[in-house]
């Protein structure tokens, strides 16, 4: 057990290897941790567990650490099999012990498991005093299921928020001022961008909402990754900065597919229309770069100009797949452009820019295209086309 705070300890489990999540459809790079906590008071208290290929070596912890019989409540912030996967295992060794959770998570715990457990429903603003901490609970619906709470632990004041604030990330050390900060931030807003973004204005009102209940926060201790123990505000801060539908930094991102080159070389001339007129951007060729990484790219960017040749009076798979991935996540609000070239009918580019316009971007261009590979008087055309992009920001 590492302690957090104030007789609450981390018991969670680090995963160095994790490269593939929630279906291999979102990359972690450096790893992860499933946190879970215990609270150690008149009551001991265990909060979350841990993802179910761990429930062994979780419970064999447990056992040694903690001793089983000794826990005398679970709070499940979230049903998750990331965060509640071993609480069959568990309640196999402790059948009788109360379960806290929300009134979805009620349902969700039920769906997963099929078990008649003794499970107590509690809601925002609802407390349960466990000795000299008080436990304060605060429904985070769709942040990011309809399930998710976090739990404020009065007293310590420490919030255990599951998944909010996390970060898919497995450093050295489980706390933010013992890790590398560009790292740490990294992970925080790729984990923002790809899971938490659909929620925004939920989580900008749910932050506001946090705010009003002038909670001592020293610790804001998440599900995953590391602990905000050193100013922890700032992460919460930044969320509300994230959530903020005219959020962006200060670049253009020009992603695209290409088969012979055709289209990239359009698309780093249209770069360097952007350039002359003092906008900064970033190239991407969406067939090799990793989804995640790259929904994070277009999160953080000021506007979107996407590029494909035409393949089956369509566009590159690759594109059509992050088009379909950027309605899903809801990225909108920017402006954008689409531009490619064909040899045959022509349509991608045409099809990029309407699937824009219906994901709510921008689109004030027509699309640009050629036909093969671009002459150099056509470049100069996509430079162009990059500048007048770049005067209408």
């Amino acid at each position: 057990m590492i302690e957090v705070k104030n007789n609450v300890y981390w018991v969670g489990i680090k995963d160095w290897d994790l490269r593939r999540f929630h279906g291999h459809e979102l990359s972690t790079h450096r790893g992860s941790t499933y946190n879970s906590y215990i609270i150690k008071d008149e009551k001991t208290v265990l909060v979350d567990t841990v993802w179910n290929p761990y429930k062994e070596e979780f419970v064999e912890n447990l056992e040694r650490e903690v001793g089983l019989e000794n826990i005398d409540m679970i709070i499940i912030n979230h049903c998750e099999p990331d965060h509640a996967g071993s609480l069959g295992y568990l309640m196999e060794k402790i059948p009788n012990t109360p379960i806290y959770c929300s009134k979805n998570g009620e349902q969700s715990i039920k769906g997963h498991f099929h078990k008649d457990w003794n499970i107590n429903v509690v809601k925002t603003g609802d407390s349960l005093k466990i000795g000299e901490n008080e436990l304060v609970f605060v429904e985070m619906t769709m942040m990011h299921w309809p399930d998710s709470m976090l739990t404020y632990v009065k007293g310590a004041n420490v919030v255990l928020s599951n998944d909010a604030f996390g970060q898919h990330y497995s450093p050295s050390s489980l706390f933010n001022d013992q890790v590398d900060q560009c790292e740490l931030y990294q992970e925080a807003i790729k984990y923002f961008a790809n899971i938490l973004n659909p929620f925004r204005p939920l989580i900008k009102k749910k932050i506001e909402e946090i705010k009003a209940m002038n909670l001592d926060i020293d610790v804001i201790a998440p599900s995953h990754g590391v602990i905000w123990r050193d100013n922890p505000i700032q992460i919460v801060e930044k969320y509300y900065e994230w959530s903020q539908s005219d959020f962006s930094e200060d670049y253009a991102v020009i992603v695209y597919d290409t088969m012979y080159d055709a289209t990239k070389n359009m698309a780093q001339a249209i770069a360097e229309g952007l350039r002359n007129n003092n906008i900064n951007s970033k190239l991407y060729n969406s067939s090799v770069t990793d989804k995640s990484d790259l929904i994070t790219e277009l999160f953080k960017a000021k506007a979107i100009i996407m590029g494909s040749c035409t393949v089956n009076n369509g566009t590159l798979s690759s594109i059509s797949m992050l088009l379909e991935e950027m309605q899903l996540l809801k990225l909108k609000n920017k402006p954008a452009a689409a531009f490619g070239s064909f040899g045959w009918s022509g349509e991608g580019p045409g099809h990029i820019s309407e699937r824009l316009k219906k994901n709510g971007m921008k689109v004030d261009l027509e699309p640009i295209k050629f036909k093969y590979q671009p002459t150099e008087e056509q470049l100069k055309e996509c430079v162009e086309f990059g500048e007048k992009f770049a005067q209408s920001l």
